[in-house]
């Protein structure tokens, strides 16, 4: 039977990890990659340095010509970049490329690949920190009927809601389902989107959530798609096969949380609101994941205030999401507890709320973007179109919103080797239609001219 106490997450300071992150890596780190040699410890990954014989060649592409850089922490005008294997191996101005490059390149004329990409603006990957891409069929005739002023109660006794969801998804070939969610990833790719973290949910049944995260799992390694973060998300709703008998539906959720993790799953995650579960539930539902190995996250405040925020920084979750209702209390809670806030203006915009973005920055909150797509709620692929919401409906200057889109959404899925273009950090990375920052705030969806994942062009 679910219940008992909660485990206290430990109270991890962001500072050091934005540190990390967005800091310039120069001669020193050499210095000490000669040192970890030296001891016999491993190396970073991006230190090529007395590599074995028979290794795989090493491919070395230097994107010259970029008008104007965003690192994750500052702007850099004509600046260039070399890509070694799938890391960053140098990033600066133009005019500082250094002749050779220990351990990737002798000289610099003998980079296998030079691309110049015409003045253009360059950024990290975009990351989406917040999507349910798993489903089948679709809602439009509800979210209609909403458009008129129905209720969600008049809606469901009609036949809508997440039961219709669930009912087709249950009820469609796995071969079909894995098409659907294959070219809805690939648009997040085609939009500049490197990275996204994807529930599942709409399966609510032991099989089906584990077929999800294997697809999931399986679909991140396919050419032209973005890398995933999957979230086991079997804890949506109560399924109707369980109707009376909730405890049983929380305690096999928690017991499939290990059977998660063993196929590939990274996070699990909560709906903490009104109607579905408890604040108590879902303590008991995180704290298996947590053992299981998966890292706790929670719906939270995304209709109502109930509480749900404090529950996700007493549990140390790495992020609270949607917080559409959060109060004062509640941004005071996550900047204590280092939880990262998720926010998602398209869904945000749909119900009218405005999260307090003002006050989670000003207090310190690590504060990152998703696009919320759910078939019941926003369809939006586009983080340029979040983006650009955050910027005119919740406030955020074009800065701090694209650091929510990078830096932001690294940190709330805990992934340090991506969203900053600095030495060592994987190599996504997006030409943009634009020569500056401000075409997101003009261009509600602005498009990639390229698309580089892990050094590869991932888009034509």
């Amino acid at each position: 039977m679910w219940g008992g106490s909660a485990q206290p997450g430990a109270n991890r300071a962001i500072a050091p990890f934005l540190h990390c992150l967005v800091s310039t890596v120069s001669a020193d780190v050499n210095i000490a990659c000669q040192v970890a040699e030296d001891d016999g410890r491993d190396r970073p990954p991006w230190f090529r340095a007395g590599r074995e014989p028979g290794d795989d060649p090493m491919t070395a592409r230097l994107l010259t010509s970029i008008g104007r850089l965003w690192t994750g922490s500052e702007f850099i005008g004509n600046a260039a970049i070399l890509i070694s294997d799938d890391r960053i191996a140098w990033v600066g101005p133009s005019a500082e490329l250094p002749r050779s490059v220990p351990g990737v390149v002798d000289d610099i004329v003998d980079v296998d690949l030079v691309e110049n990409l015409g003045g253009g603006l360059v950024t990290p990957g975009l990351i989406d920190a917040h999507t349910h891409p798993v489903y089948a069929g679709n809602r439009h005739a509800e979210l209609a009927m909403r458009s008129t002023g129905l209720s969600d109660t008049e809606i469901t006794a009609a036949g809508g809601g997440i039961s219709s969801t669930i009912t087709v998804t249950r009820g469609t070939d796995p071969w079909t389902l894995c098409n659907n969610v294959r070219e809805r990833l690939a648009a997040w790719l085609q939009s500049g989107t490197t990275t996204i973290e994807a529930k599942t949910g709409y399966h609510l049944t032991r099989d089906g959530e584990l077929a999800d995260v294997r697809m999931l799992r399986s679909l991140e390694n396919e050419p032209g798609m973005p890398r995933v973060h999957v979230t086991f998300y079997a804890a949506q709703a109560v399924p109707p096969e369980f109707f009376g008998r909730r405890s049983d539906y929380i305690d096999a959720v928690s017991a499939w949380c290990a059977d998660a993790a063993a196929v590939g799953a990274d996070s699990v995650d909560v709906n903490c609101e009104d109607g579905r579960f408890t604040e108590e539930e879902a303590r008991w539902i995180l704290n298996a994941g947590r053992r299981a190995g998966l890292l706790p996250r929670l719906h939270a405040c995304g209709n109502s205030k109930n509480g749900a925020v404090r529950v996700a920084a007493e549990l140390g979750c790495a992020s609270a999401d949607l917080l559409h209702g959060a109060t004062d209390e509640d941004v005071a809670a996550l900047a204590r507890g280092a939880v990262a806030a998720v926010i998602s203006p398209g869904s945000a915009l749909q119900q009218g709320a405005r999260p307090p973005v003002r006050a989670l920055l000003d207090k310190g909150v690590a504060v990152a973007l998703g696009s919320d797509h759910t078939p019941g709620g926003v369809g939006i692929t586009s983080m340029p179109l979040v983006i650009a919401l955050a910027v005119s409906y919740l406030g955020m200057s074009v800065t701090e919103a694209l650091r929510a889109a990078t830096l932001g959404g690294a940190y709330a899925l805990r992934a340090p080797d991506r969203g900053a273009l600095v030495r060592g950090r994987l190599a996504d990375i997006v030409l943009w239609d634009a020569d500056h920052e401000g075409a997101f705030a003009w261009n509600y969806g602005l498009q990639p001219r390229r698309v580089w994942r892990g050094g590869e062009p991932a888009t034509p």
